[in-house]
């Protein structure tokens, strides 16, 4: 049995907006185990991102757990996470984040450095290796394209070799010939090299790339799908989007008969107190009848 690179236990996450709580996440318990690869979709607003940056440290729950390994992640500080996420995890995004001025293998390179720690020679070489892009390390990032800038971005995530690699729609900005080159990349990562990743995304065909997808609708797991296709998956996603729209119909109509229930108190209440007012309001009373006399 594969032990857990990531867990998340009964994980609520509530916003302010404007005077009103939003509940991005509504008890999500999950596991990712270590060596799998785990598709998160659903439909906009459903607490996909939330889910990703709680899981790695860059957001807190309002309740429940997180664990990497062994490590509860909502007790420590603000350093120390830091310190993890910078060398237990790493992140792709749809935006490269490439500094202009540093060329390829600057980039790889820059969390190593940051970090204050030594770059062995040939770690920079192998990761470059790794996505492809051994010839191209002295070039910056205007001299690459798209997908090749993307690869960058994913050997620096891996320069740390960290436990899990955390998506989120690292395809998003890609054609799809270059977005499959990268998902295959990713999927050889968890297969030759053991990796959990954890990717957010809104295509069934790059979800097929995954060993499972988990479905959110409004904060909430709502299902998986293991090995399915991109037309299966697109299936369920359809599906999981109507049973969004009608749980979303149902909340409103129970907010609307909430609504009117409270018109109809109010309402009662505004009543009595208009009668009250008019009896103090010195309305005459009526006098009692008299007692009725014996024949």
């Amino acid at each position: 049995m594969r032990s857990q690179a990531i867990e998340l236990r009964d994980v609520h996450r509530r916003f302010e907006a404007g005077g009103t709580a939003v509940t991005a996440l509504d008890g999500v318990t999950l596991a990712f185990p270590r060596g799998t690869f785990t598709a998160v979709m659903g439909p906009s607003g459903s607490g996909k991102s939330t889910l990703l940056h709680c899981a790695a440290g860059l957001d807190r729950p309002t309740s429940g757990s997180v664990r990497l390994g062994d490590t509860e992640l909502t007790s420590l500080s603000e350093r120390r996470l830091t310190l993890l996420r910078r060398d237990r995890i790493g992140f792709v995004f749809q935006a490269f984040n490439l500094l202009p001025s540093l060329t390829a293998a600057q980039n790889t390179a820059l969390p190593l450095r940051l970090a204050g720690r030594r770059v062995p020679r040939a770690r920079v070489p192998a990761a470059l290796r790794q996505v492809g892009l051994a010839d191209r390390s002295h070039h910056r990032p205007s001299q690459l394209s798209g997908g090749q800038q993307q690869r960058v971005a994913l050997a620096r995530a891996l320069i740390t070799r960290p436990e899990v690699l955390f998506a989120d729609e690292p395809t998003g900005a890609l054609d799809s010939r270059t977005g499959r080159e990268v998902l295959t990349l990713l999927r050889a990562l968890v297969d030759n090299e053991g990796t959990a990743i954890v990717m957010v995304t809104h295509d069934p065909v790059a979800a097929s790339y995954a060993d499972r997808v988990v479905f959110l609708v409004d904060g909430r797991v709502h299902g998986e799908l293991a090995g399915g296709s991109a037309p299966e998956i697109a299936g369920r996603m359809a599906s999981v989007e109507d049973a969004g729209r009608m749980a979303r119909a149902e909340d409103a109509g129970r907010m609307a008969r909430a609504e009117d229930a409270g018109r109809m108190a109010r309402a009662e209440d505004a009543g009595r107190m208009a009668r009250a007012e008019d009896v103090r309001a010195g309305a005459p009373e009526i006098a009692p009848l008299p007692e009725a006399t014996p024949c």
